[in-house]
């Protein structure tokens, strides 16, 4: 799941990726640095191809990526998201869920940082 370390230890760089991931889920797009938002791309992406098959195995492998996290607009958390609102938008599209759109650079560190979003 995951190839890039991030400047972090295992278990930060993967509640990293699934906090992103739930945001993405729940607000549809995210701002963050270029090589956190590379890697965020193919754990959504796999989310994405999980929420297409919707059978229980699939939600049960998704769930365990995703926090229990609600929408405050819908109070639908975002697993259920993924499988009645995101999954079914792109149940003819192979692949290509996610874009990310480079921004200007971070005023502190001068970071390179990109937007992440799902495709329409």
């Amino acid at each position: 799941m995951l190839n890039r370390k991030l400047g972090r230890k295992a278990d930060h760089r993967k509640a990293l990726l699934r906090n992103m991931a739930t945001s993405v889920m729940i607000y549809g797009k995210i701002e963050t640095t270029e090589k956190k938002a590379m890697e965020l791309r193919t754990v959504v992406d796999e989310l994405i191809t999980l929420g297409k098959k919707d059978t229980l195995h699939a939600r049960r492998q998704a769930a365990k990526v995703l926090y229990n996290a609600k929408d405050p607009k819908t109070g639908k958390s975002a697993l259920q998201i993924l499988f009645e609102d995101v999954a079914p938008k792109y149940q003819d599209r192979n692949g290509g869920y996610t874009r990310v759109l480079k921004s200007e650079q971070r005023r502190g560190d001068a970071a390179p940082m990109a937007v992440f979003e799902l495709v329409k």
